[in-house]
């Protein structure tokens, strides 16, 4: 099973993960984590270049394709064989991302990144997708209270972070059975009880898992 953590700059999807991995670990359950941008060696190098401060004056064009191409080679190298064996996979963001920031939030036309998605990514679709959501002002004030993990795409502007926010709520719309909404703008432990318990719900963790008290994994 493929499943992704989208959200909001700020969501706390990220927290998410962490915990969920430990849940994982506890019941000695096979887990593949990685994140976008990023997750290869070659990834991992484009990021550094999307989330650099000094390159405030990147295109939206050339945003696009740069995601796009750490996407590709993390689809071929790492997310397509550990599925083809088997393993859950989770990604802290994948293709919606595009979706929700260039698309959305730059106000760029879906349909076109559509068909850039499904050749970087071989119409690779994710099982399950959780949104976690919350308004994008109190996201970035969340993001303004860690300065040294403020990077360039936090610093675009509160409108912008808004059409991401609204992007999201509506590519979920579109595909209720696969994304699942969670409000994450409340505490961290009510989230993580949400998120063990959607999976338990999906089939990807046994009922065990929300007997784990939260903790034990924060």
């Amino acid at each position: 099973m493929f499943i992704t953590f989208e959200g909001p700059d700020g969501s706390g999807k990220s927290t998410q993960l962490r915990r969920i991995i430990r849940v994982f670990e506890r019941l000695k359950i096979p887990l593949l984590t990685t994140r976008e941008p990023g997750g290869t060696e070659i990834g991992d190098q484009v990021r550094e270049i999307l989330m650099n401060m000094k390159n405030r004056s990147m295109k939206a064009r050339t945003e696009i394709l740069l995601f796009n191409a750490a996407r590709a080679q993390l689809v071929e190298t790492v997310l397509r064989p550990a599925l083809a064996a088997g393993t859950i996979v989770i990604s802290d963001r994948f293709a919606d991302s595009t979706l929700a920031y260039q698309g959305y939030g730059h106000q760029t036309p879906l349909e076109p990144l559509r068909q850039l998605l499904a050749f970087a990514t071989g119409n690779l679709v994710p099982d399950l997708t959780l949104l976690f959501d919350l308004p994008a002002e109190v996201g970035l004030r969340r993001r303004l209270s860690n300065h040294d993990e403020w990077n360039r795409m936090d610093d675009y502007d509160l409108p912008f972070h808004e059409r991401v926010r609204g992007g999201y709520l509506a590519l979920a719309a579109e595909a209720p059975r696969r994304w699942v909404t969670i409000d994450a703008s409340g505490d961290a432990d009510q989230v993580t009880r949400t998120v063990v318990r959607v999976m338990i719900d999906r089939g990807v963790l046994p009922a065990d898992a929300g007997r784990i008290p939260v903790s034990e994994i924060a």
